[in-house]
């Protein structure tokens, strides 16, 4: 016997699925609440409910005020009937009391009123016989149509379509057979009145319940929507940027497959092995190569709207053109300056050799940060801050408030999302957040070597992040300094 064998039969044998269970599913019929297991993955959001119950006591508190009402004016109404102070009384309380089990159990509720509807009715009929005229109100009273119509109201709003209009056919059932087929002698026909006011509380009940399912639907369907667009924004963002750095792969590839074919050049009298060798990586390379381009066929798509001219991700006139890097930024940065905004550039720090990847993240992440300012953002004064040093490359773009009219400029939201992932595959981060003075600032971090650094945590910004602008800042009249960014004078 070995360790990974059970040492009973009963241990070996597979439980059977479960049966659906029929008392659940009449406990749905009969109106009643399903009992749910506690979903441990939203704790807050059940208890917030368990918390918010207590606004349905006035609303039980009303109903309860009318069920009573409506027991002491059916015993007042069943004394027309000349029936015993008993049976007025149990068959009234029994309207009274339907009403109240409405709220927790309305097809007991129903049952129960078209009961002390049928044993009132049943009992007074011979008391017709001979009743002077005009006769009273006969099968159904004015107490038991309103309880009964408060029944079916709250039965139509909890159950499904089917079985409203089967309490509704019941009722309609139970009043023929009464008025139509037992009959009585001397009474003020209610029978076509109440099955007529009955049938449009349960069409008005049954149109508020498929309101609120559709309600609900739609919620629902809001939430998948936004769900699948918010992922389809990211796959979106993702096959940009893994096209952009197919460029730079095939960049590197051809380079590969020049220097294999040049280094025999560069060795005297080379060996047989080493030119073979040679070979075989220029002819790897190419056919990479080759089906690089093959890819970068199929990820490159339309050329995008680009209405500032900023040449974003895969746009402009040239496809095949090689991808930016950090050289490029002061035409970009022109450009931004012909499209209205007044840009201020600051470099700090001698700039390394990066690699081609980080220069390209680098190039998108300002490109980015300056055409949301100019959608957001129009008259305002940008400044883009560069900082080297030896871990990688910190950037920083910020714009104060915009001095002009702002249009609305609804988006798939590529921007932030775009940015984010960029530095997150370069083991970097970025962060961005209003600013204290109506601004916005994006701030980022790419690591040089591509190691990862813990993302700032998530919460308002500073308050020396706010950037103050010349025509901001000006110096008191008494000549004293003014205070610090982001803070207050007294």
């Amino acid at each position: 016997m070995t360790g990974e064998e059970s040492s009973s039969p009963h241990d070996r044998a597979t439980p059977a699925p479960p049966r659906p269970s029929r008392v659940r599913h009449l406990r749905a019929v009969l109106g009643a609440t399903p009992r749910r297991r506690t979903d441990t993955t939203r704790p807050r959001a059940v208890s917030r409910w368990r918390g918010l119950r207590w606004l349905r006591v006035p609303g039980y508190v009303v109903v309860c005020w009318i069920a009573l009402g409506i027991s002491l004016a059916g015993t007042e109404q069943m004394g027309r009937y000349d029936l015993s102070v008993d049976l007025a009384v149990v068959t009234s309380f029994a309207q009274g009391g339907a009403v109240v089990l409405a709220l927790w159990r309305p097809v007991p509720a129903w049952a129960l009123s078209l009961a002390g509807t049928v044993v009132a009715a049943v009992a007074a009929r011979p008391i017709l016989v001979g009743h002077p005229l005009p006769g009273p109100d006969w099968p159904w009273n004015h107490s038991e149509v309103l309880a009964h119509a408060i029944v079916l109201l709250f039965l139509a709003l909890r159950v499904p379509s089917r079985v409203s209009l089967a309490a509704l056919a019941g009722t309609g059932m139970a009043t023929w057979v009464i008025q139509g087929l037992v009959g009585g002698a001397t009474y003020t026909s209610t029978g076509v009145t109440a099955v007529a006011v009955f049938a449009v509380v349960v069409l008005v009940g049954t149109a508020f319940r498929g309101l609120g399912e559709a309600r609900t639907q739609l919620v629902e369907q809001e939430t998948i929507t936004a769900e699948e667009r918010a992922r389809r924004t990211l796959l979106e963002e993702r096959n940009r940027i893994a096209r952009e750095l197919h460029d730079v792969v095939a960049h590197h590839m051809s380079v590969i497959s020049i220097q294999a074919q040049v280094a025999p050049h560069l060795v005297d009298n080379p060996s047989e092995e080493l030119r073979e060798n040679l070979e075989g990586i220029r002819h790897n390379a190419l056919e990479a190569l080759a089906e690089l381009r093959r890819v970068l066929g199929v990820l490159r798509s339309e050329n995008p709207d680009d209405p500032y001219g900023l040449g974003a991700a895969g746009a402009g006139s040239a496809p095949d053109a090689p991808q930016p890097t950090l050289d490029r930024l002061d035409a970009l940065i022109d450009n931004t300056r012909a499209a209205g905004l007044r840009v201020v550039t600051e470099i700090r720090g001698e700039a390394p050799a990066y690699p081609p990847g980080v220069q390209l993240s680098a190039y998108r992440i300002v490109q980015e940060a300056l055409s949301n300012a100019l959608r957001h953002a129009p008259g305002s004064e940008v400044r883009v801050a560069l900082t080297h040093d030896r871990g990688g490359l910190h950037l920083e773009v910020t714009n104060s408030r915009p001095s002009g009219h702002v249009r609305p400029s609804p988006g798939a939201g590529h921007g932030l999302l775009g940015m984010r992932e960029r530095a997150t595959m370069l083991g970097g981060h970025v962060t961005a957040h209003p600013t204290l003075h109506g601004g916005f600032s994006v701030t980022g971090y790419l690591p040089r070597d591509g190691t990862a650094s813990p993302p700032p945590e998530d919460g308002p910004p500073p308050p020396d992040l706010e950037l103050i602008f010349p025509d901001d800042h000006r110096p008191p009249a008494s000549g004293k300094p003014a205070p610090p960014t982001g803070e207050d004078g007294p």
